[in-house]
């Protein structure tokens, strides 16, 4: 169940309870692919880090090590030893960005294994049931996300099918629910809106499965290619024709500018993989902008990342030392870094998630973007 707990112009500040505890939102979850955060952090870190949501994908856990095998291991909370909540993504962005090894039917999508290339379908009914065996928190539904750009009319298509689809999974979800051997019988489900950079499509797509009563909706497809301030037109339209008293979600969103705009327009779940990726090439977040590790003017910094980090890696070691430990290849290096931007932006949603309280999310956006810019 989802509370609303103040507003500030557009911006949300609100509560989601789920079996695996509460969920403070605007949230940003950490991603966790195959069920580890890449850079060699724990789910033990993830505590120390302030991570609240961990997000693992349906589609490469499936694959391996087998959702059955992860049921049978007692679901993927004990598989990974994490007790707050976990959202995995339905596996659909993924089916359908292996276009040479894809077909798109109505009963679902026949595909190639990108590990093997063994022969395997996936539909609506298909992603719930492995969703179901993993027993996320939250599950998201199987839509399919289509190419940028498109058509209007292959567009028109794919959403309305993506409608077809979401009210499939909704039928299994409830299904599944009921069943003894299900592991979390209080799964929860997540529709997604569609439709491109088509404000029509987009609005037309928002109000029809708003009328589902699902238990949060994620706005999907954007973030492939198309500009920032496209991306914040369709915000602009879409989000004020979804549930205000639901959570809203946007997937797969972003740098930190991103995040602040979302929030601005009403969204509370950011999903990303730039502060892992980034930090894994030596790239890190700081409150005066972006620093390169691997630049020679660090070489004999004995300063942390940022002074005044409460990051366990700004706590004790220095920039000089993890360059030398980039530099060396030793994998320590990408861990700290890792560890300190998931912070940063674990950090950055806890700065928000105040100021919308305090009714001072405007101002604290213009200081936060005007010192992470500079």
């Amino acid at each position: 169940m989802y509370k609303l707990l103040n507003v500030d112009g557009n911006a949300k500040r609100g509560e989601l309870h789920t079996v695996h505890g509460d969920i403070q939102t605007p949230v940003f979850m950490n991603v966790g692919t195959a069920a580890a955060i890449k850079g060699g952090v724990s789910t033990m870190d993830l505590k120390d880090i302030k991570c609240q949501v961990e997000l693992s994908n349906t589609y490469h856990l499936h694959l391996r090590p087998g959702d059955e095998t992860i049921k049978k291991l007692g679901g993927l909370h004990k598989f990974m030893v994490w007790d707050a909540p976990i959202l995995t993504d339905s596996g659909g962005f993924q089916v359908f960005s292996l276009t040479a090894l894809r077909k798109i039917k109505e009963e679902g999508v026949y595909f190639s294994s990108h590990i093997d290339g063994k022969k395997i379908f996936m539909g609506p009914e298909e992603s719930m049931q492995i969703q179901s065996n993993i027993a996320s928190t939250i599950a998201m539904a199987f839509d399919e996300c289509p190419p940028y750009p498109a058509t209007r009319e292959y567009m028109k298509d794919s959403v309305d099918r993506t409608t077809r689809w979401l009210d499939r999974c909704k039928k299994e979800m409830s299904r599944l629910n009921t069943l003894e051997d299900t592991i979390n019988q209080h799964q929860m489900l997540f529709g997604i809106n569609q439709g491109g950079t088509y404000e029509d499509i987009r609005i037309e797509h928002a109000k029809v499965i708003s009328e589902l009563n699902l238990d949060g909706y994620a706005i999907g497809g954007l973030a492939v290619g198309e500009s920032h301030s496209e991306m914040y037109r369709i915000l602009d339209a879409v989000v004020p024709n979804l549930p205000q008293n639901k959570p809203t979600y946007l997937m797969g969103v972003g740098t930190p500018e991103n995040i602040l705009e979302g929030v601005e327009r009403g969204v509370d779940f950011f999903d990303c993989v730039y502060p892992t990726r980034n930090g894994r090439h030596g790239h890190v977040y700081t409150n005066k902008g972006k620093l390169n590790l691997f630049n020679a003017k660090f070489h004999l910094d004995d300063q942390p990342i940022e002074e005044g980090c409460e990051c366990p890696t700004c706590q004790n070691y220095s920039r000089a030392y993890i360059r030398h430990l980039l530099k060396a290849k030793e994998m320590l290096g990408m861990r700290l870094c890792v560890l300190h931007n998931l912070f940063f932006y674990n950090s950055m949603m806890e700065e928000i998630r105040f100021a919308i309280e305090s009714n001072n999310y405007a101002q604290y956006k213009s200081n936060k973007l005007e010192g992470i810019n500079s």
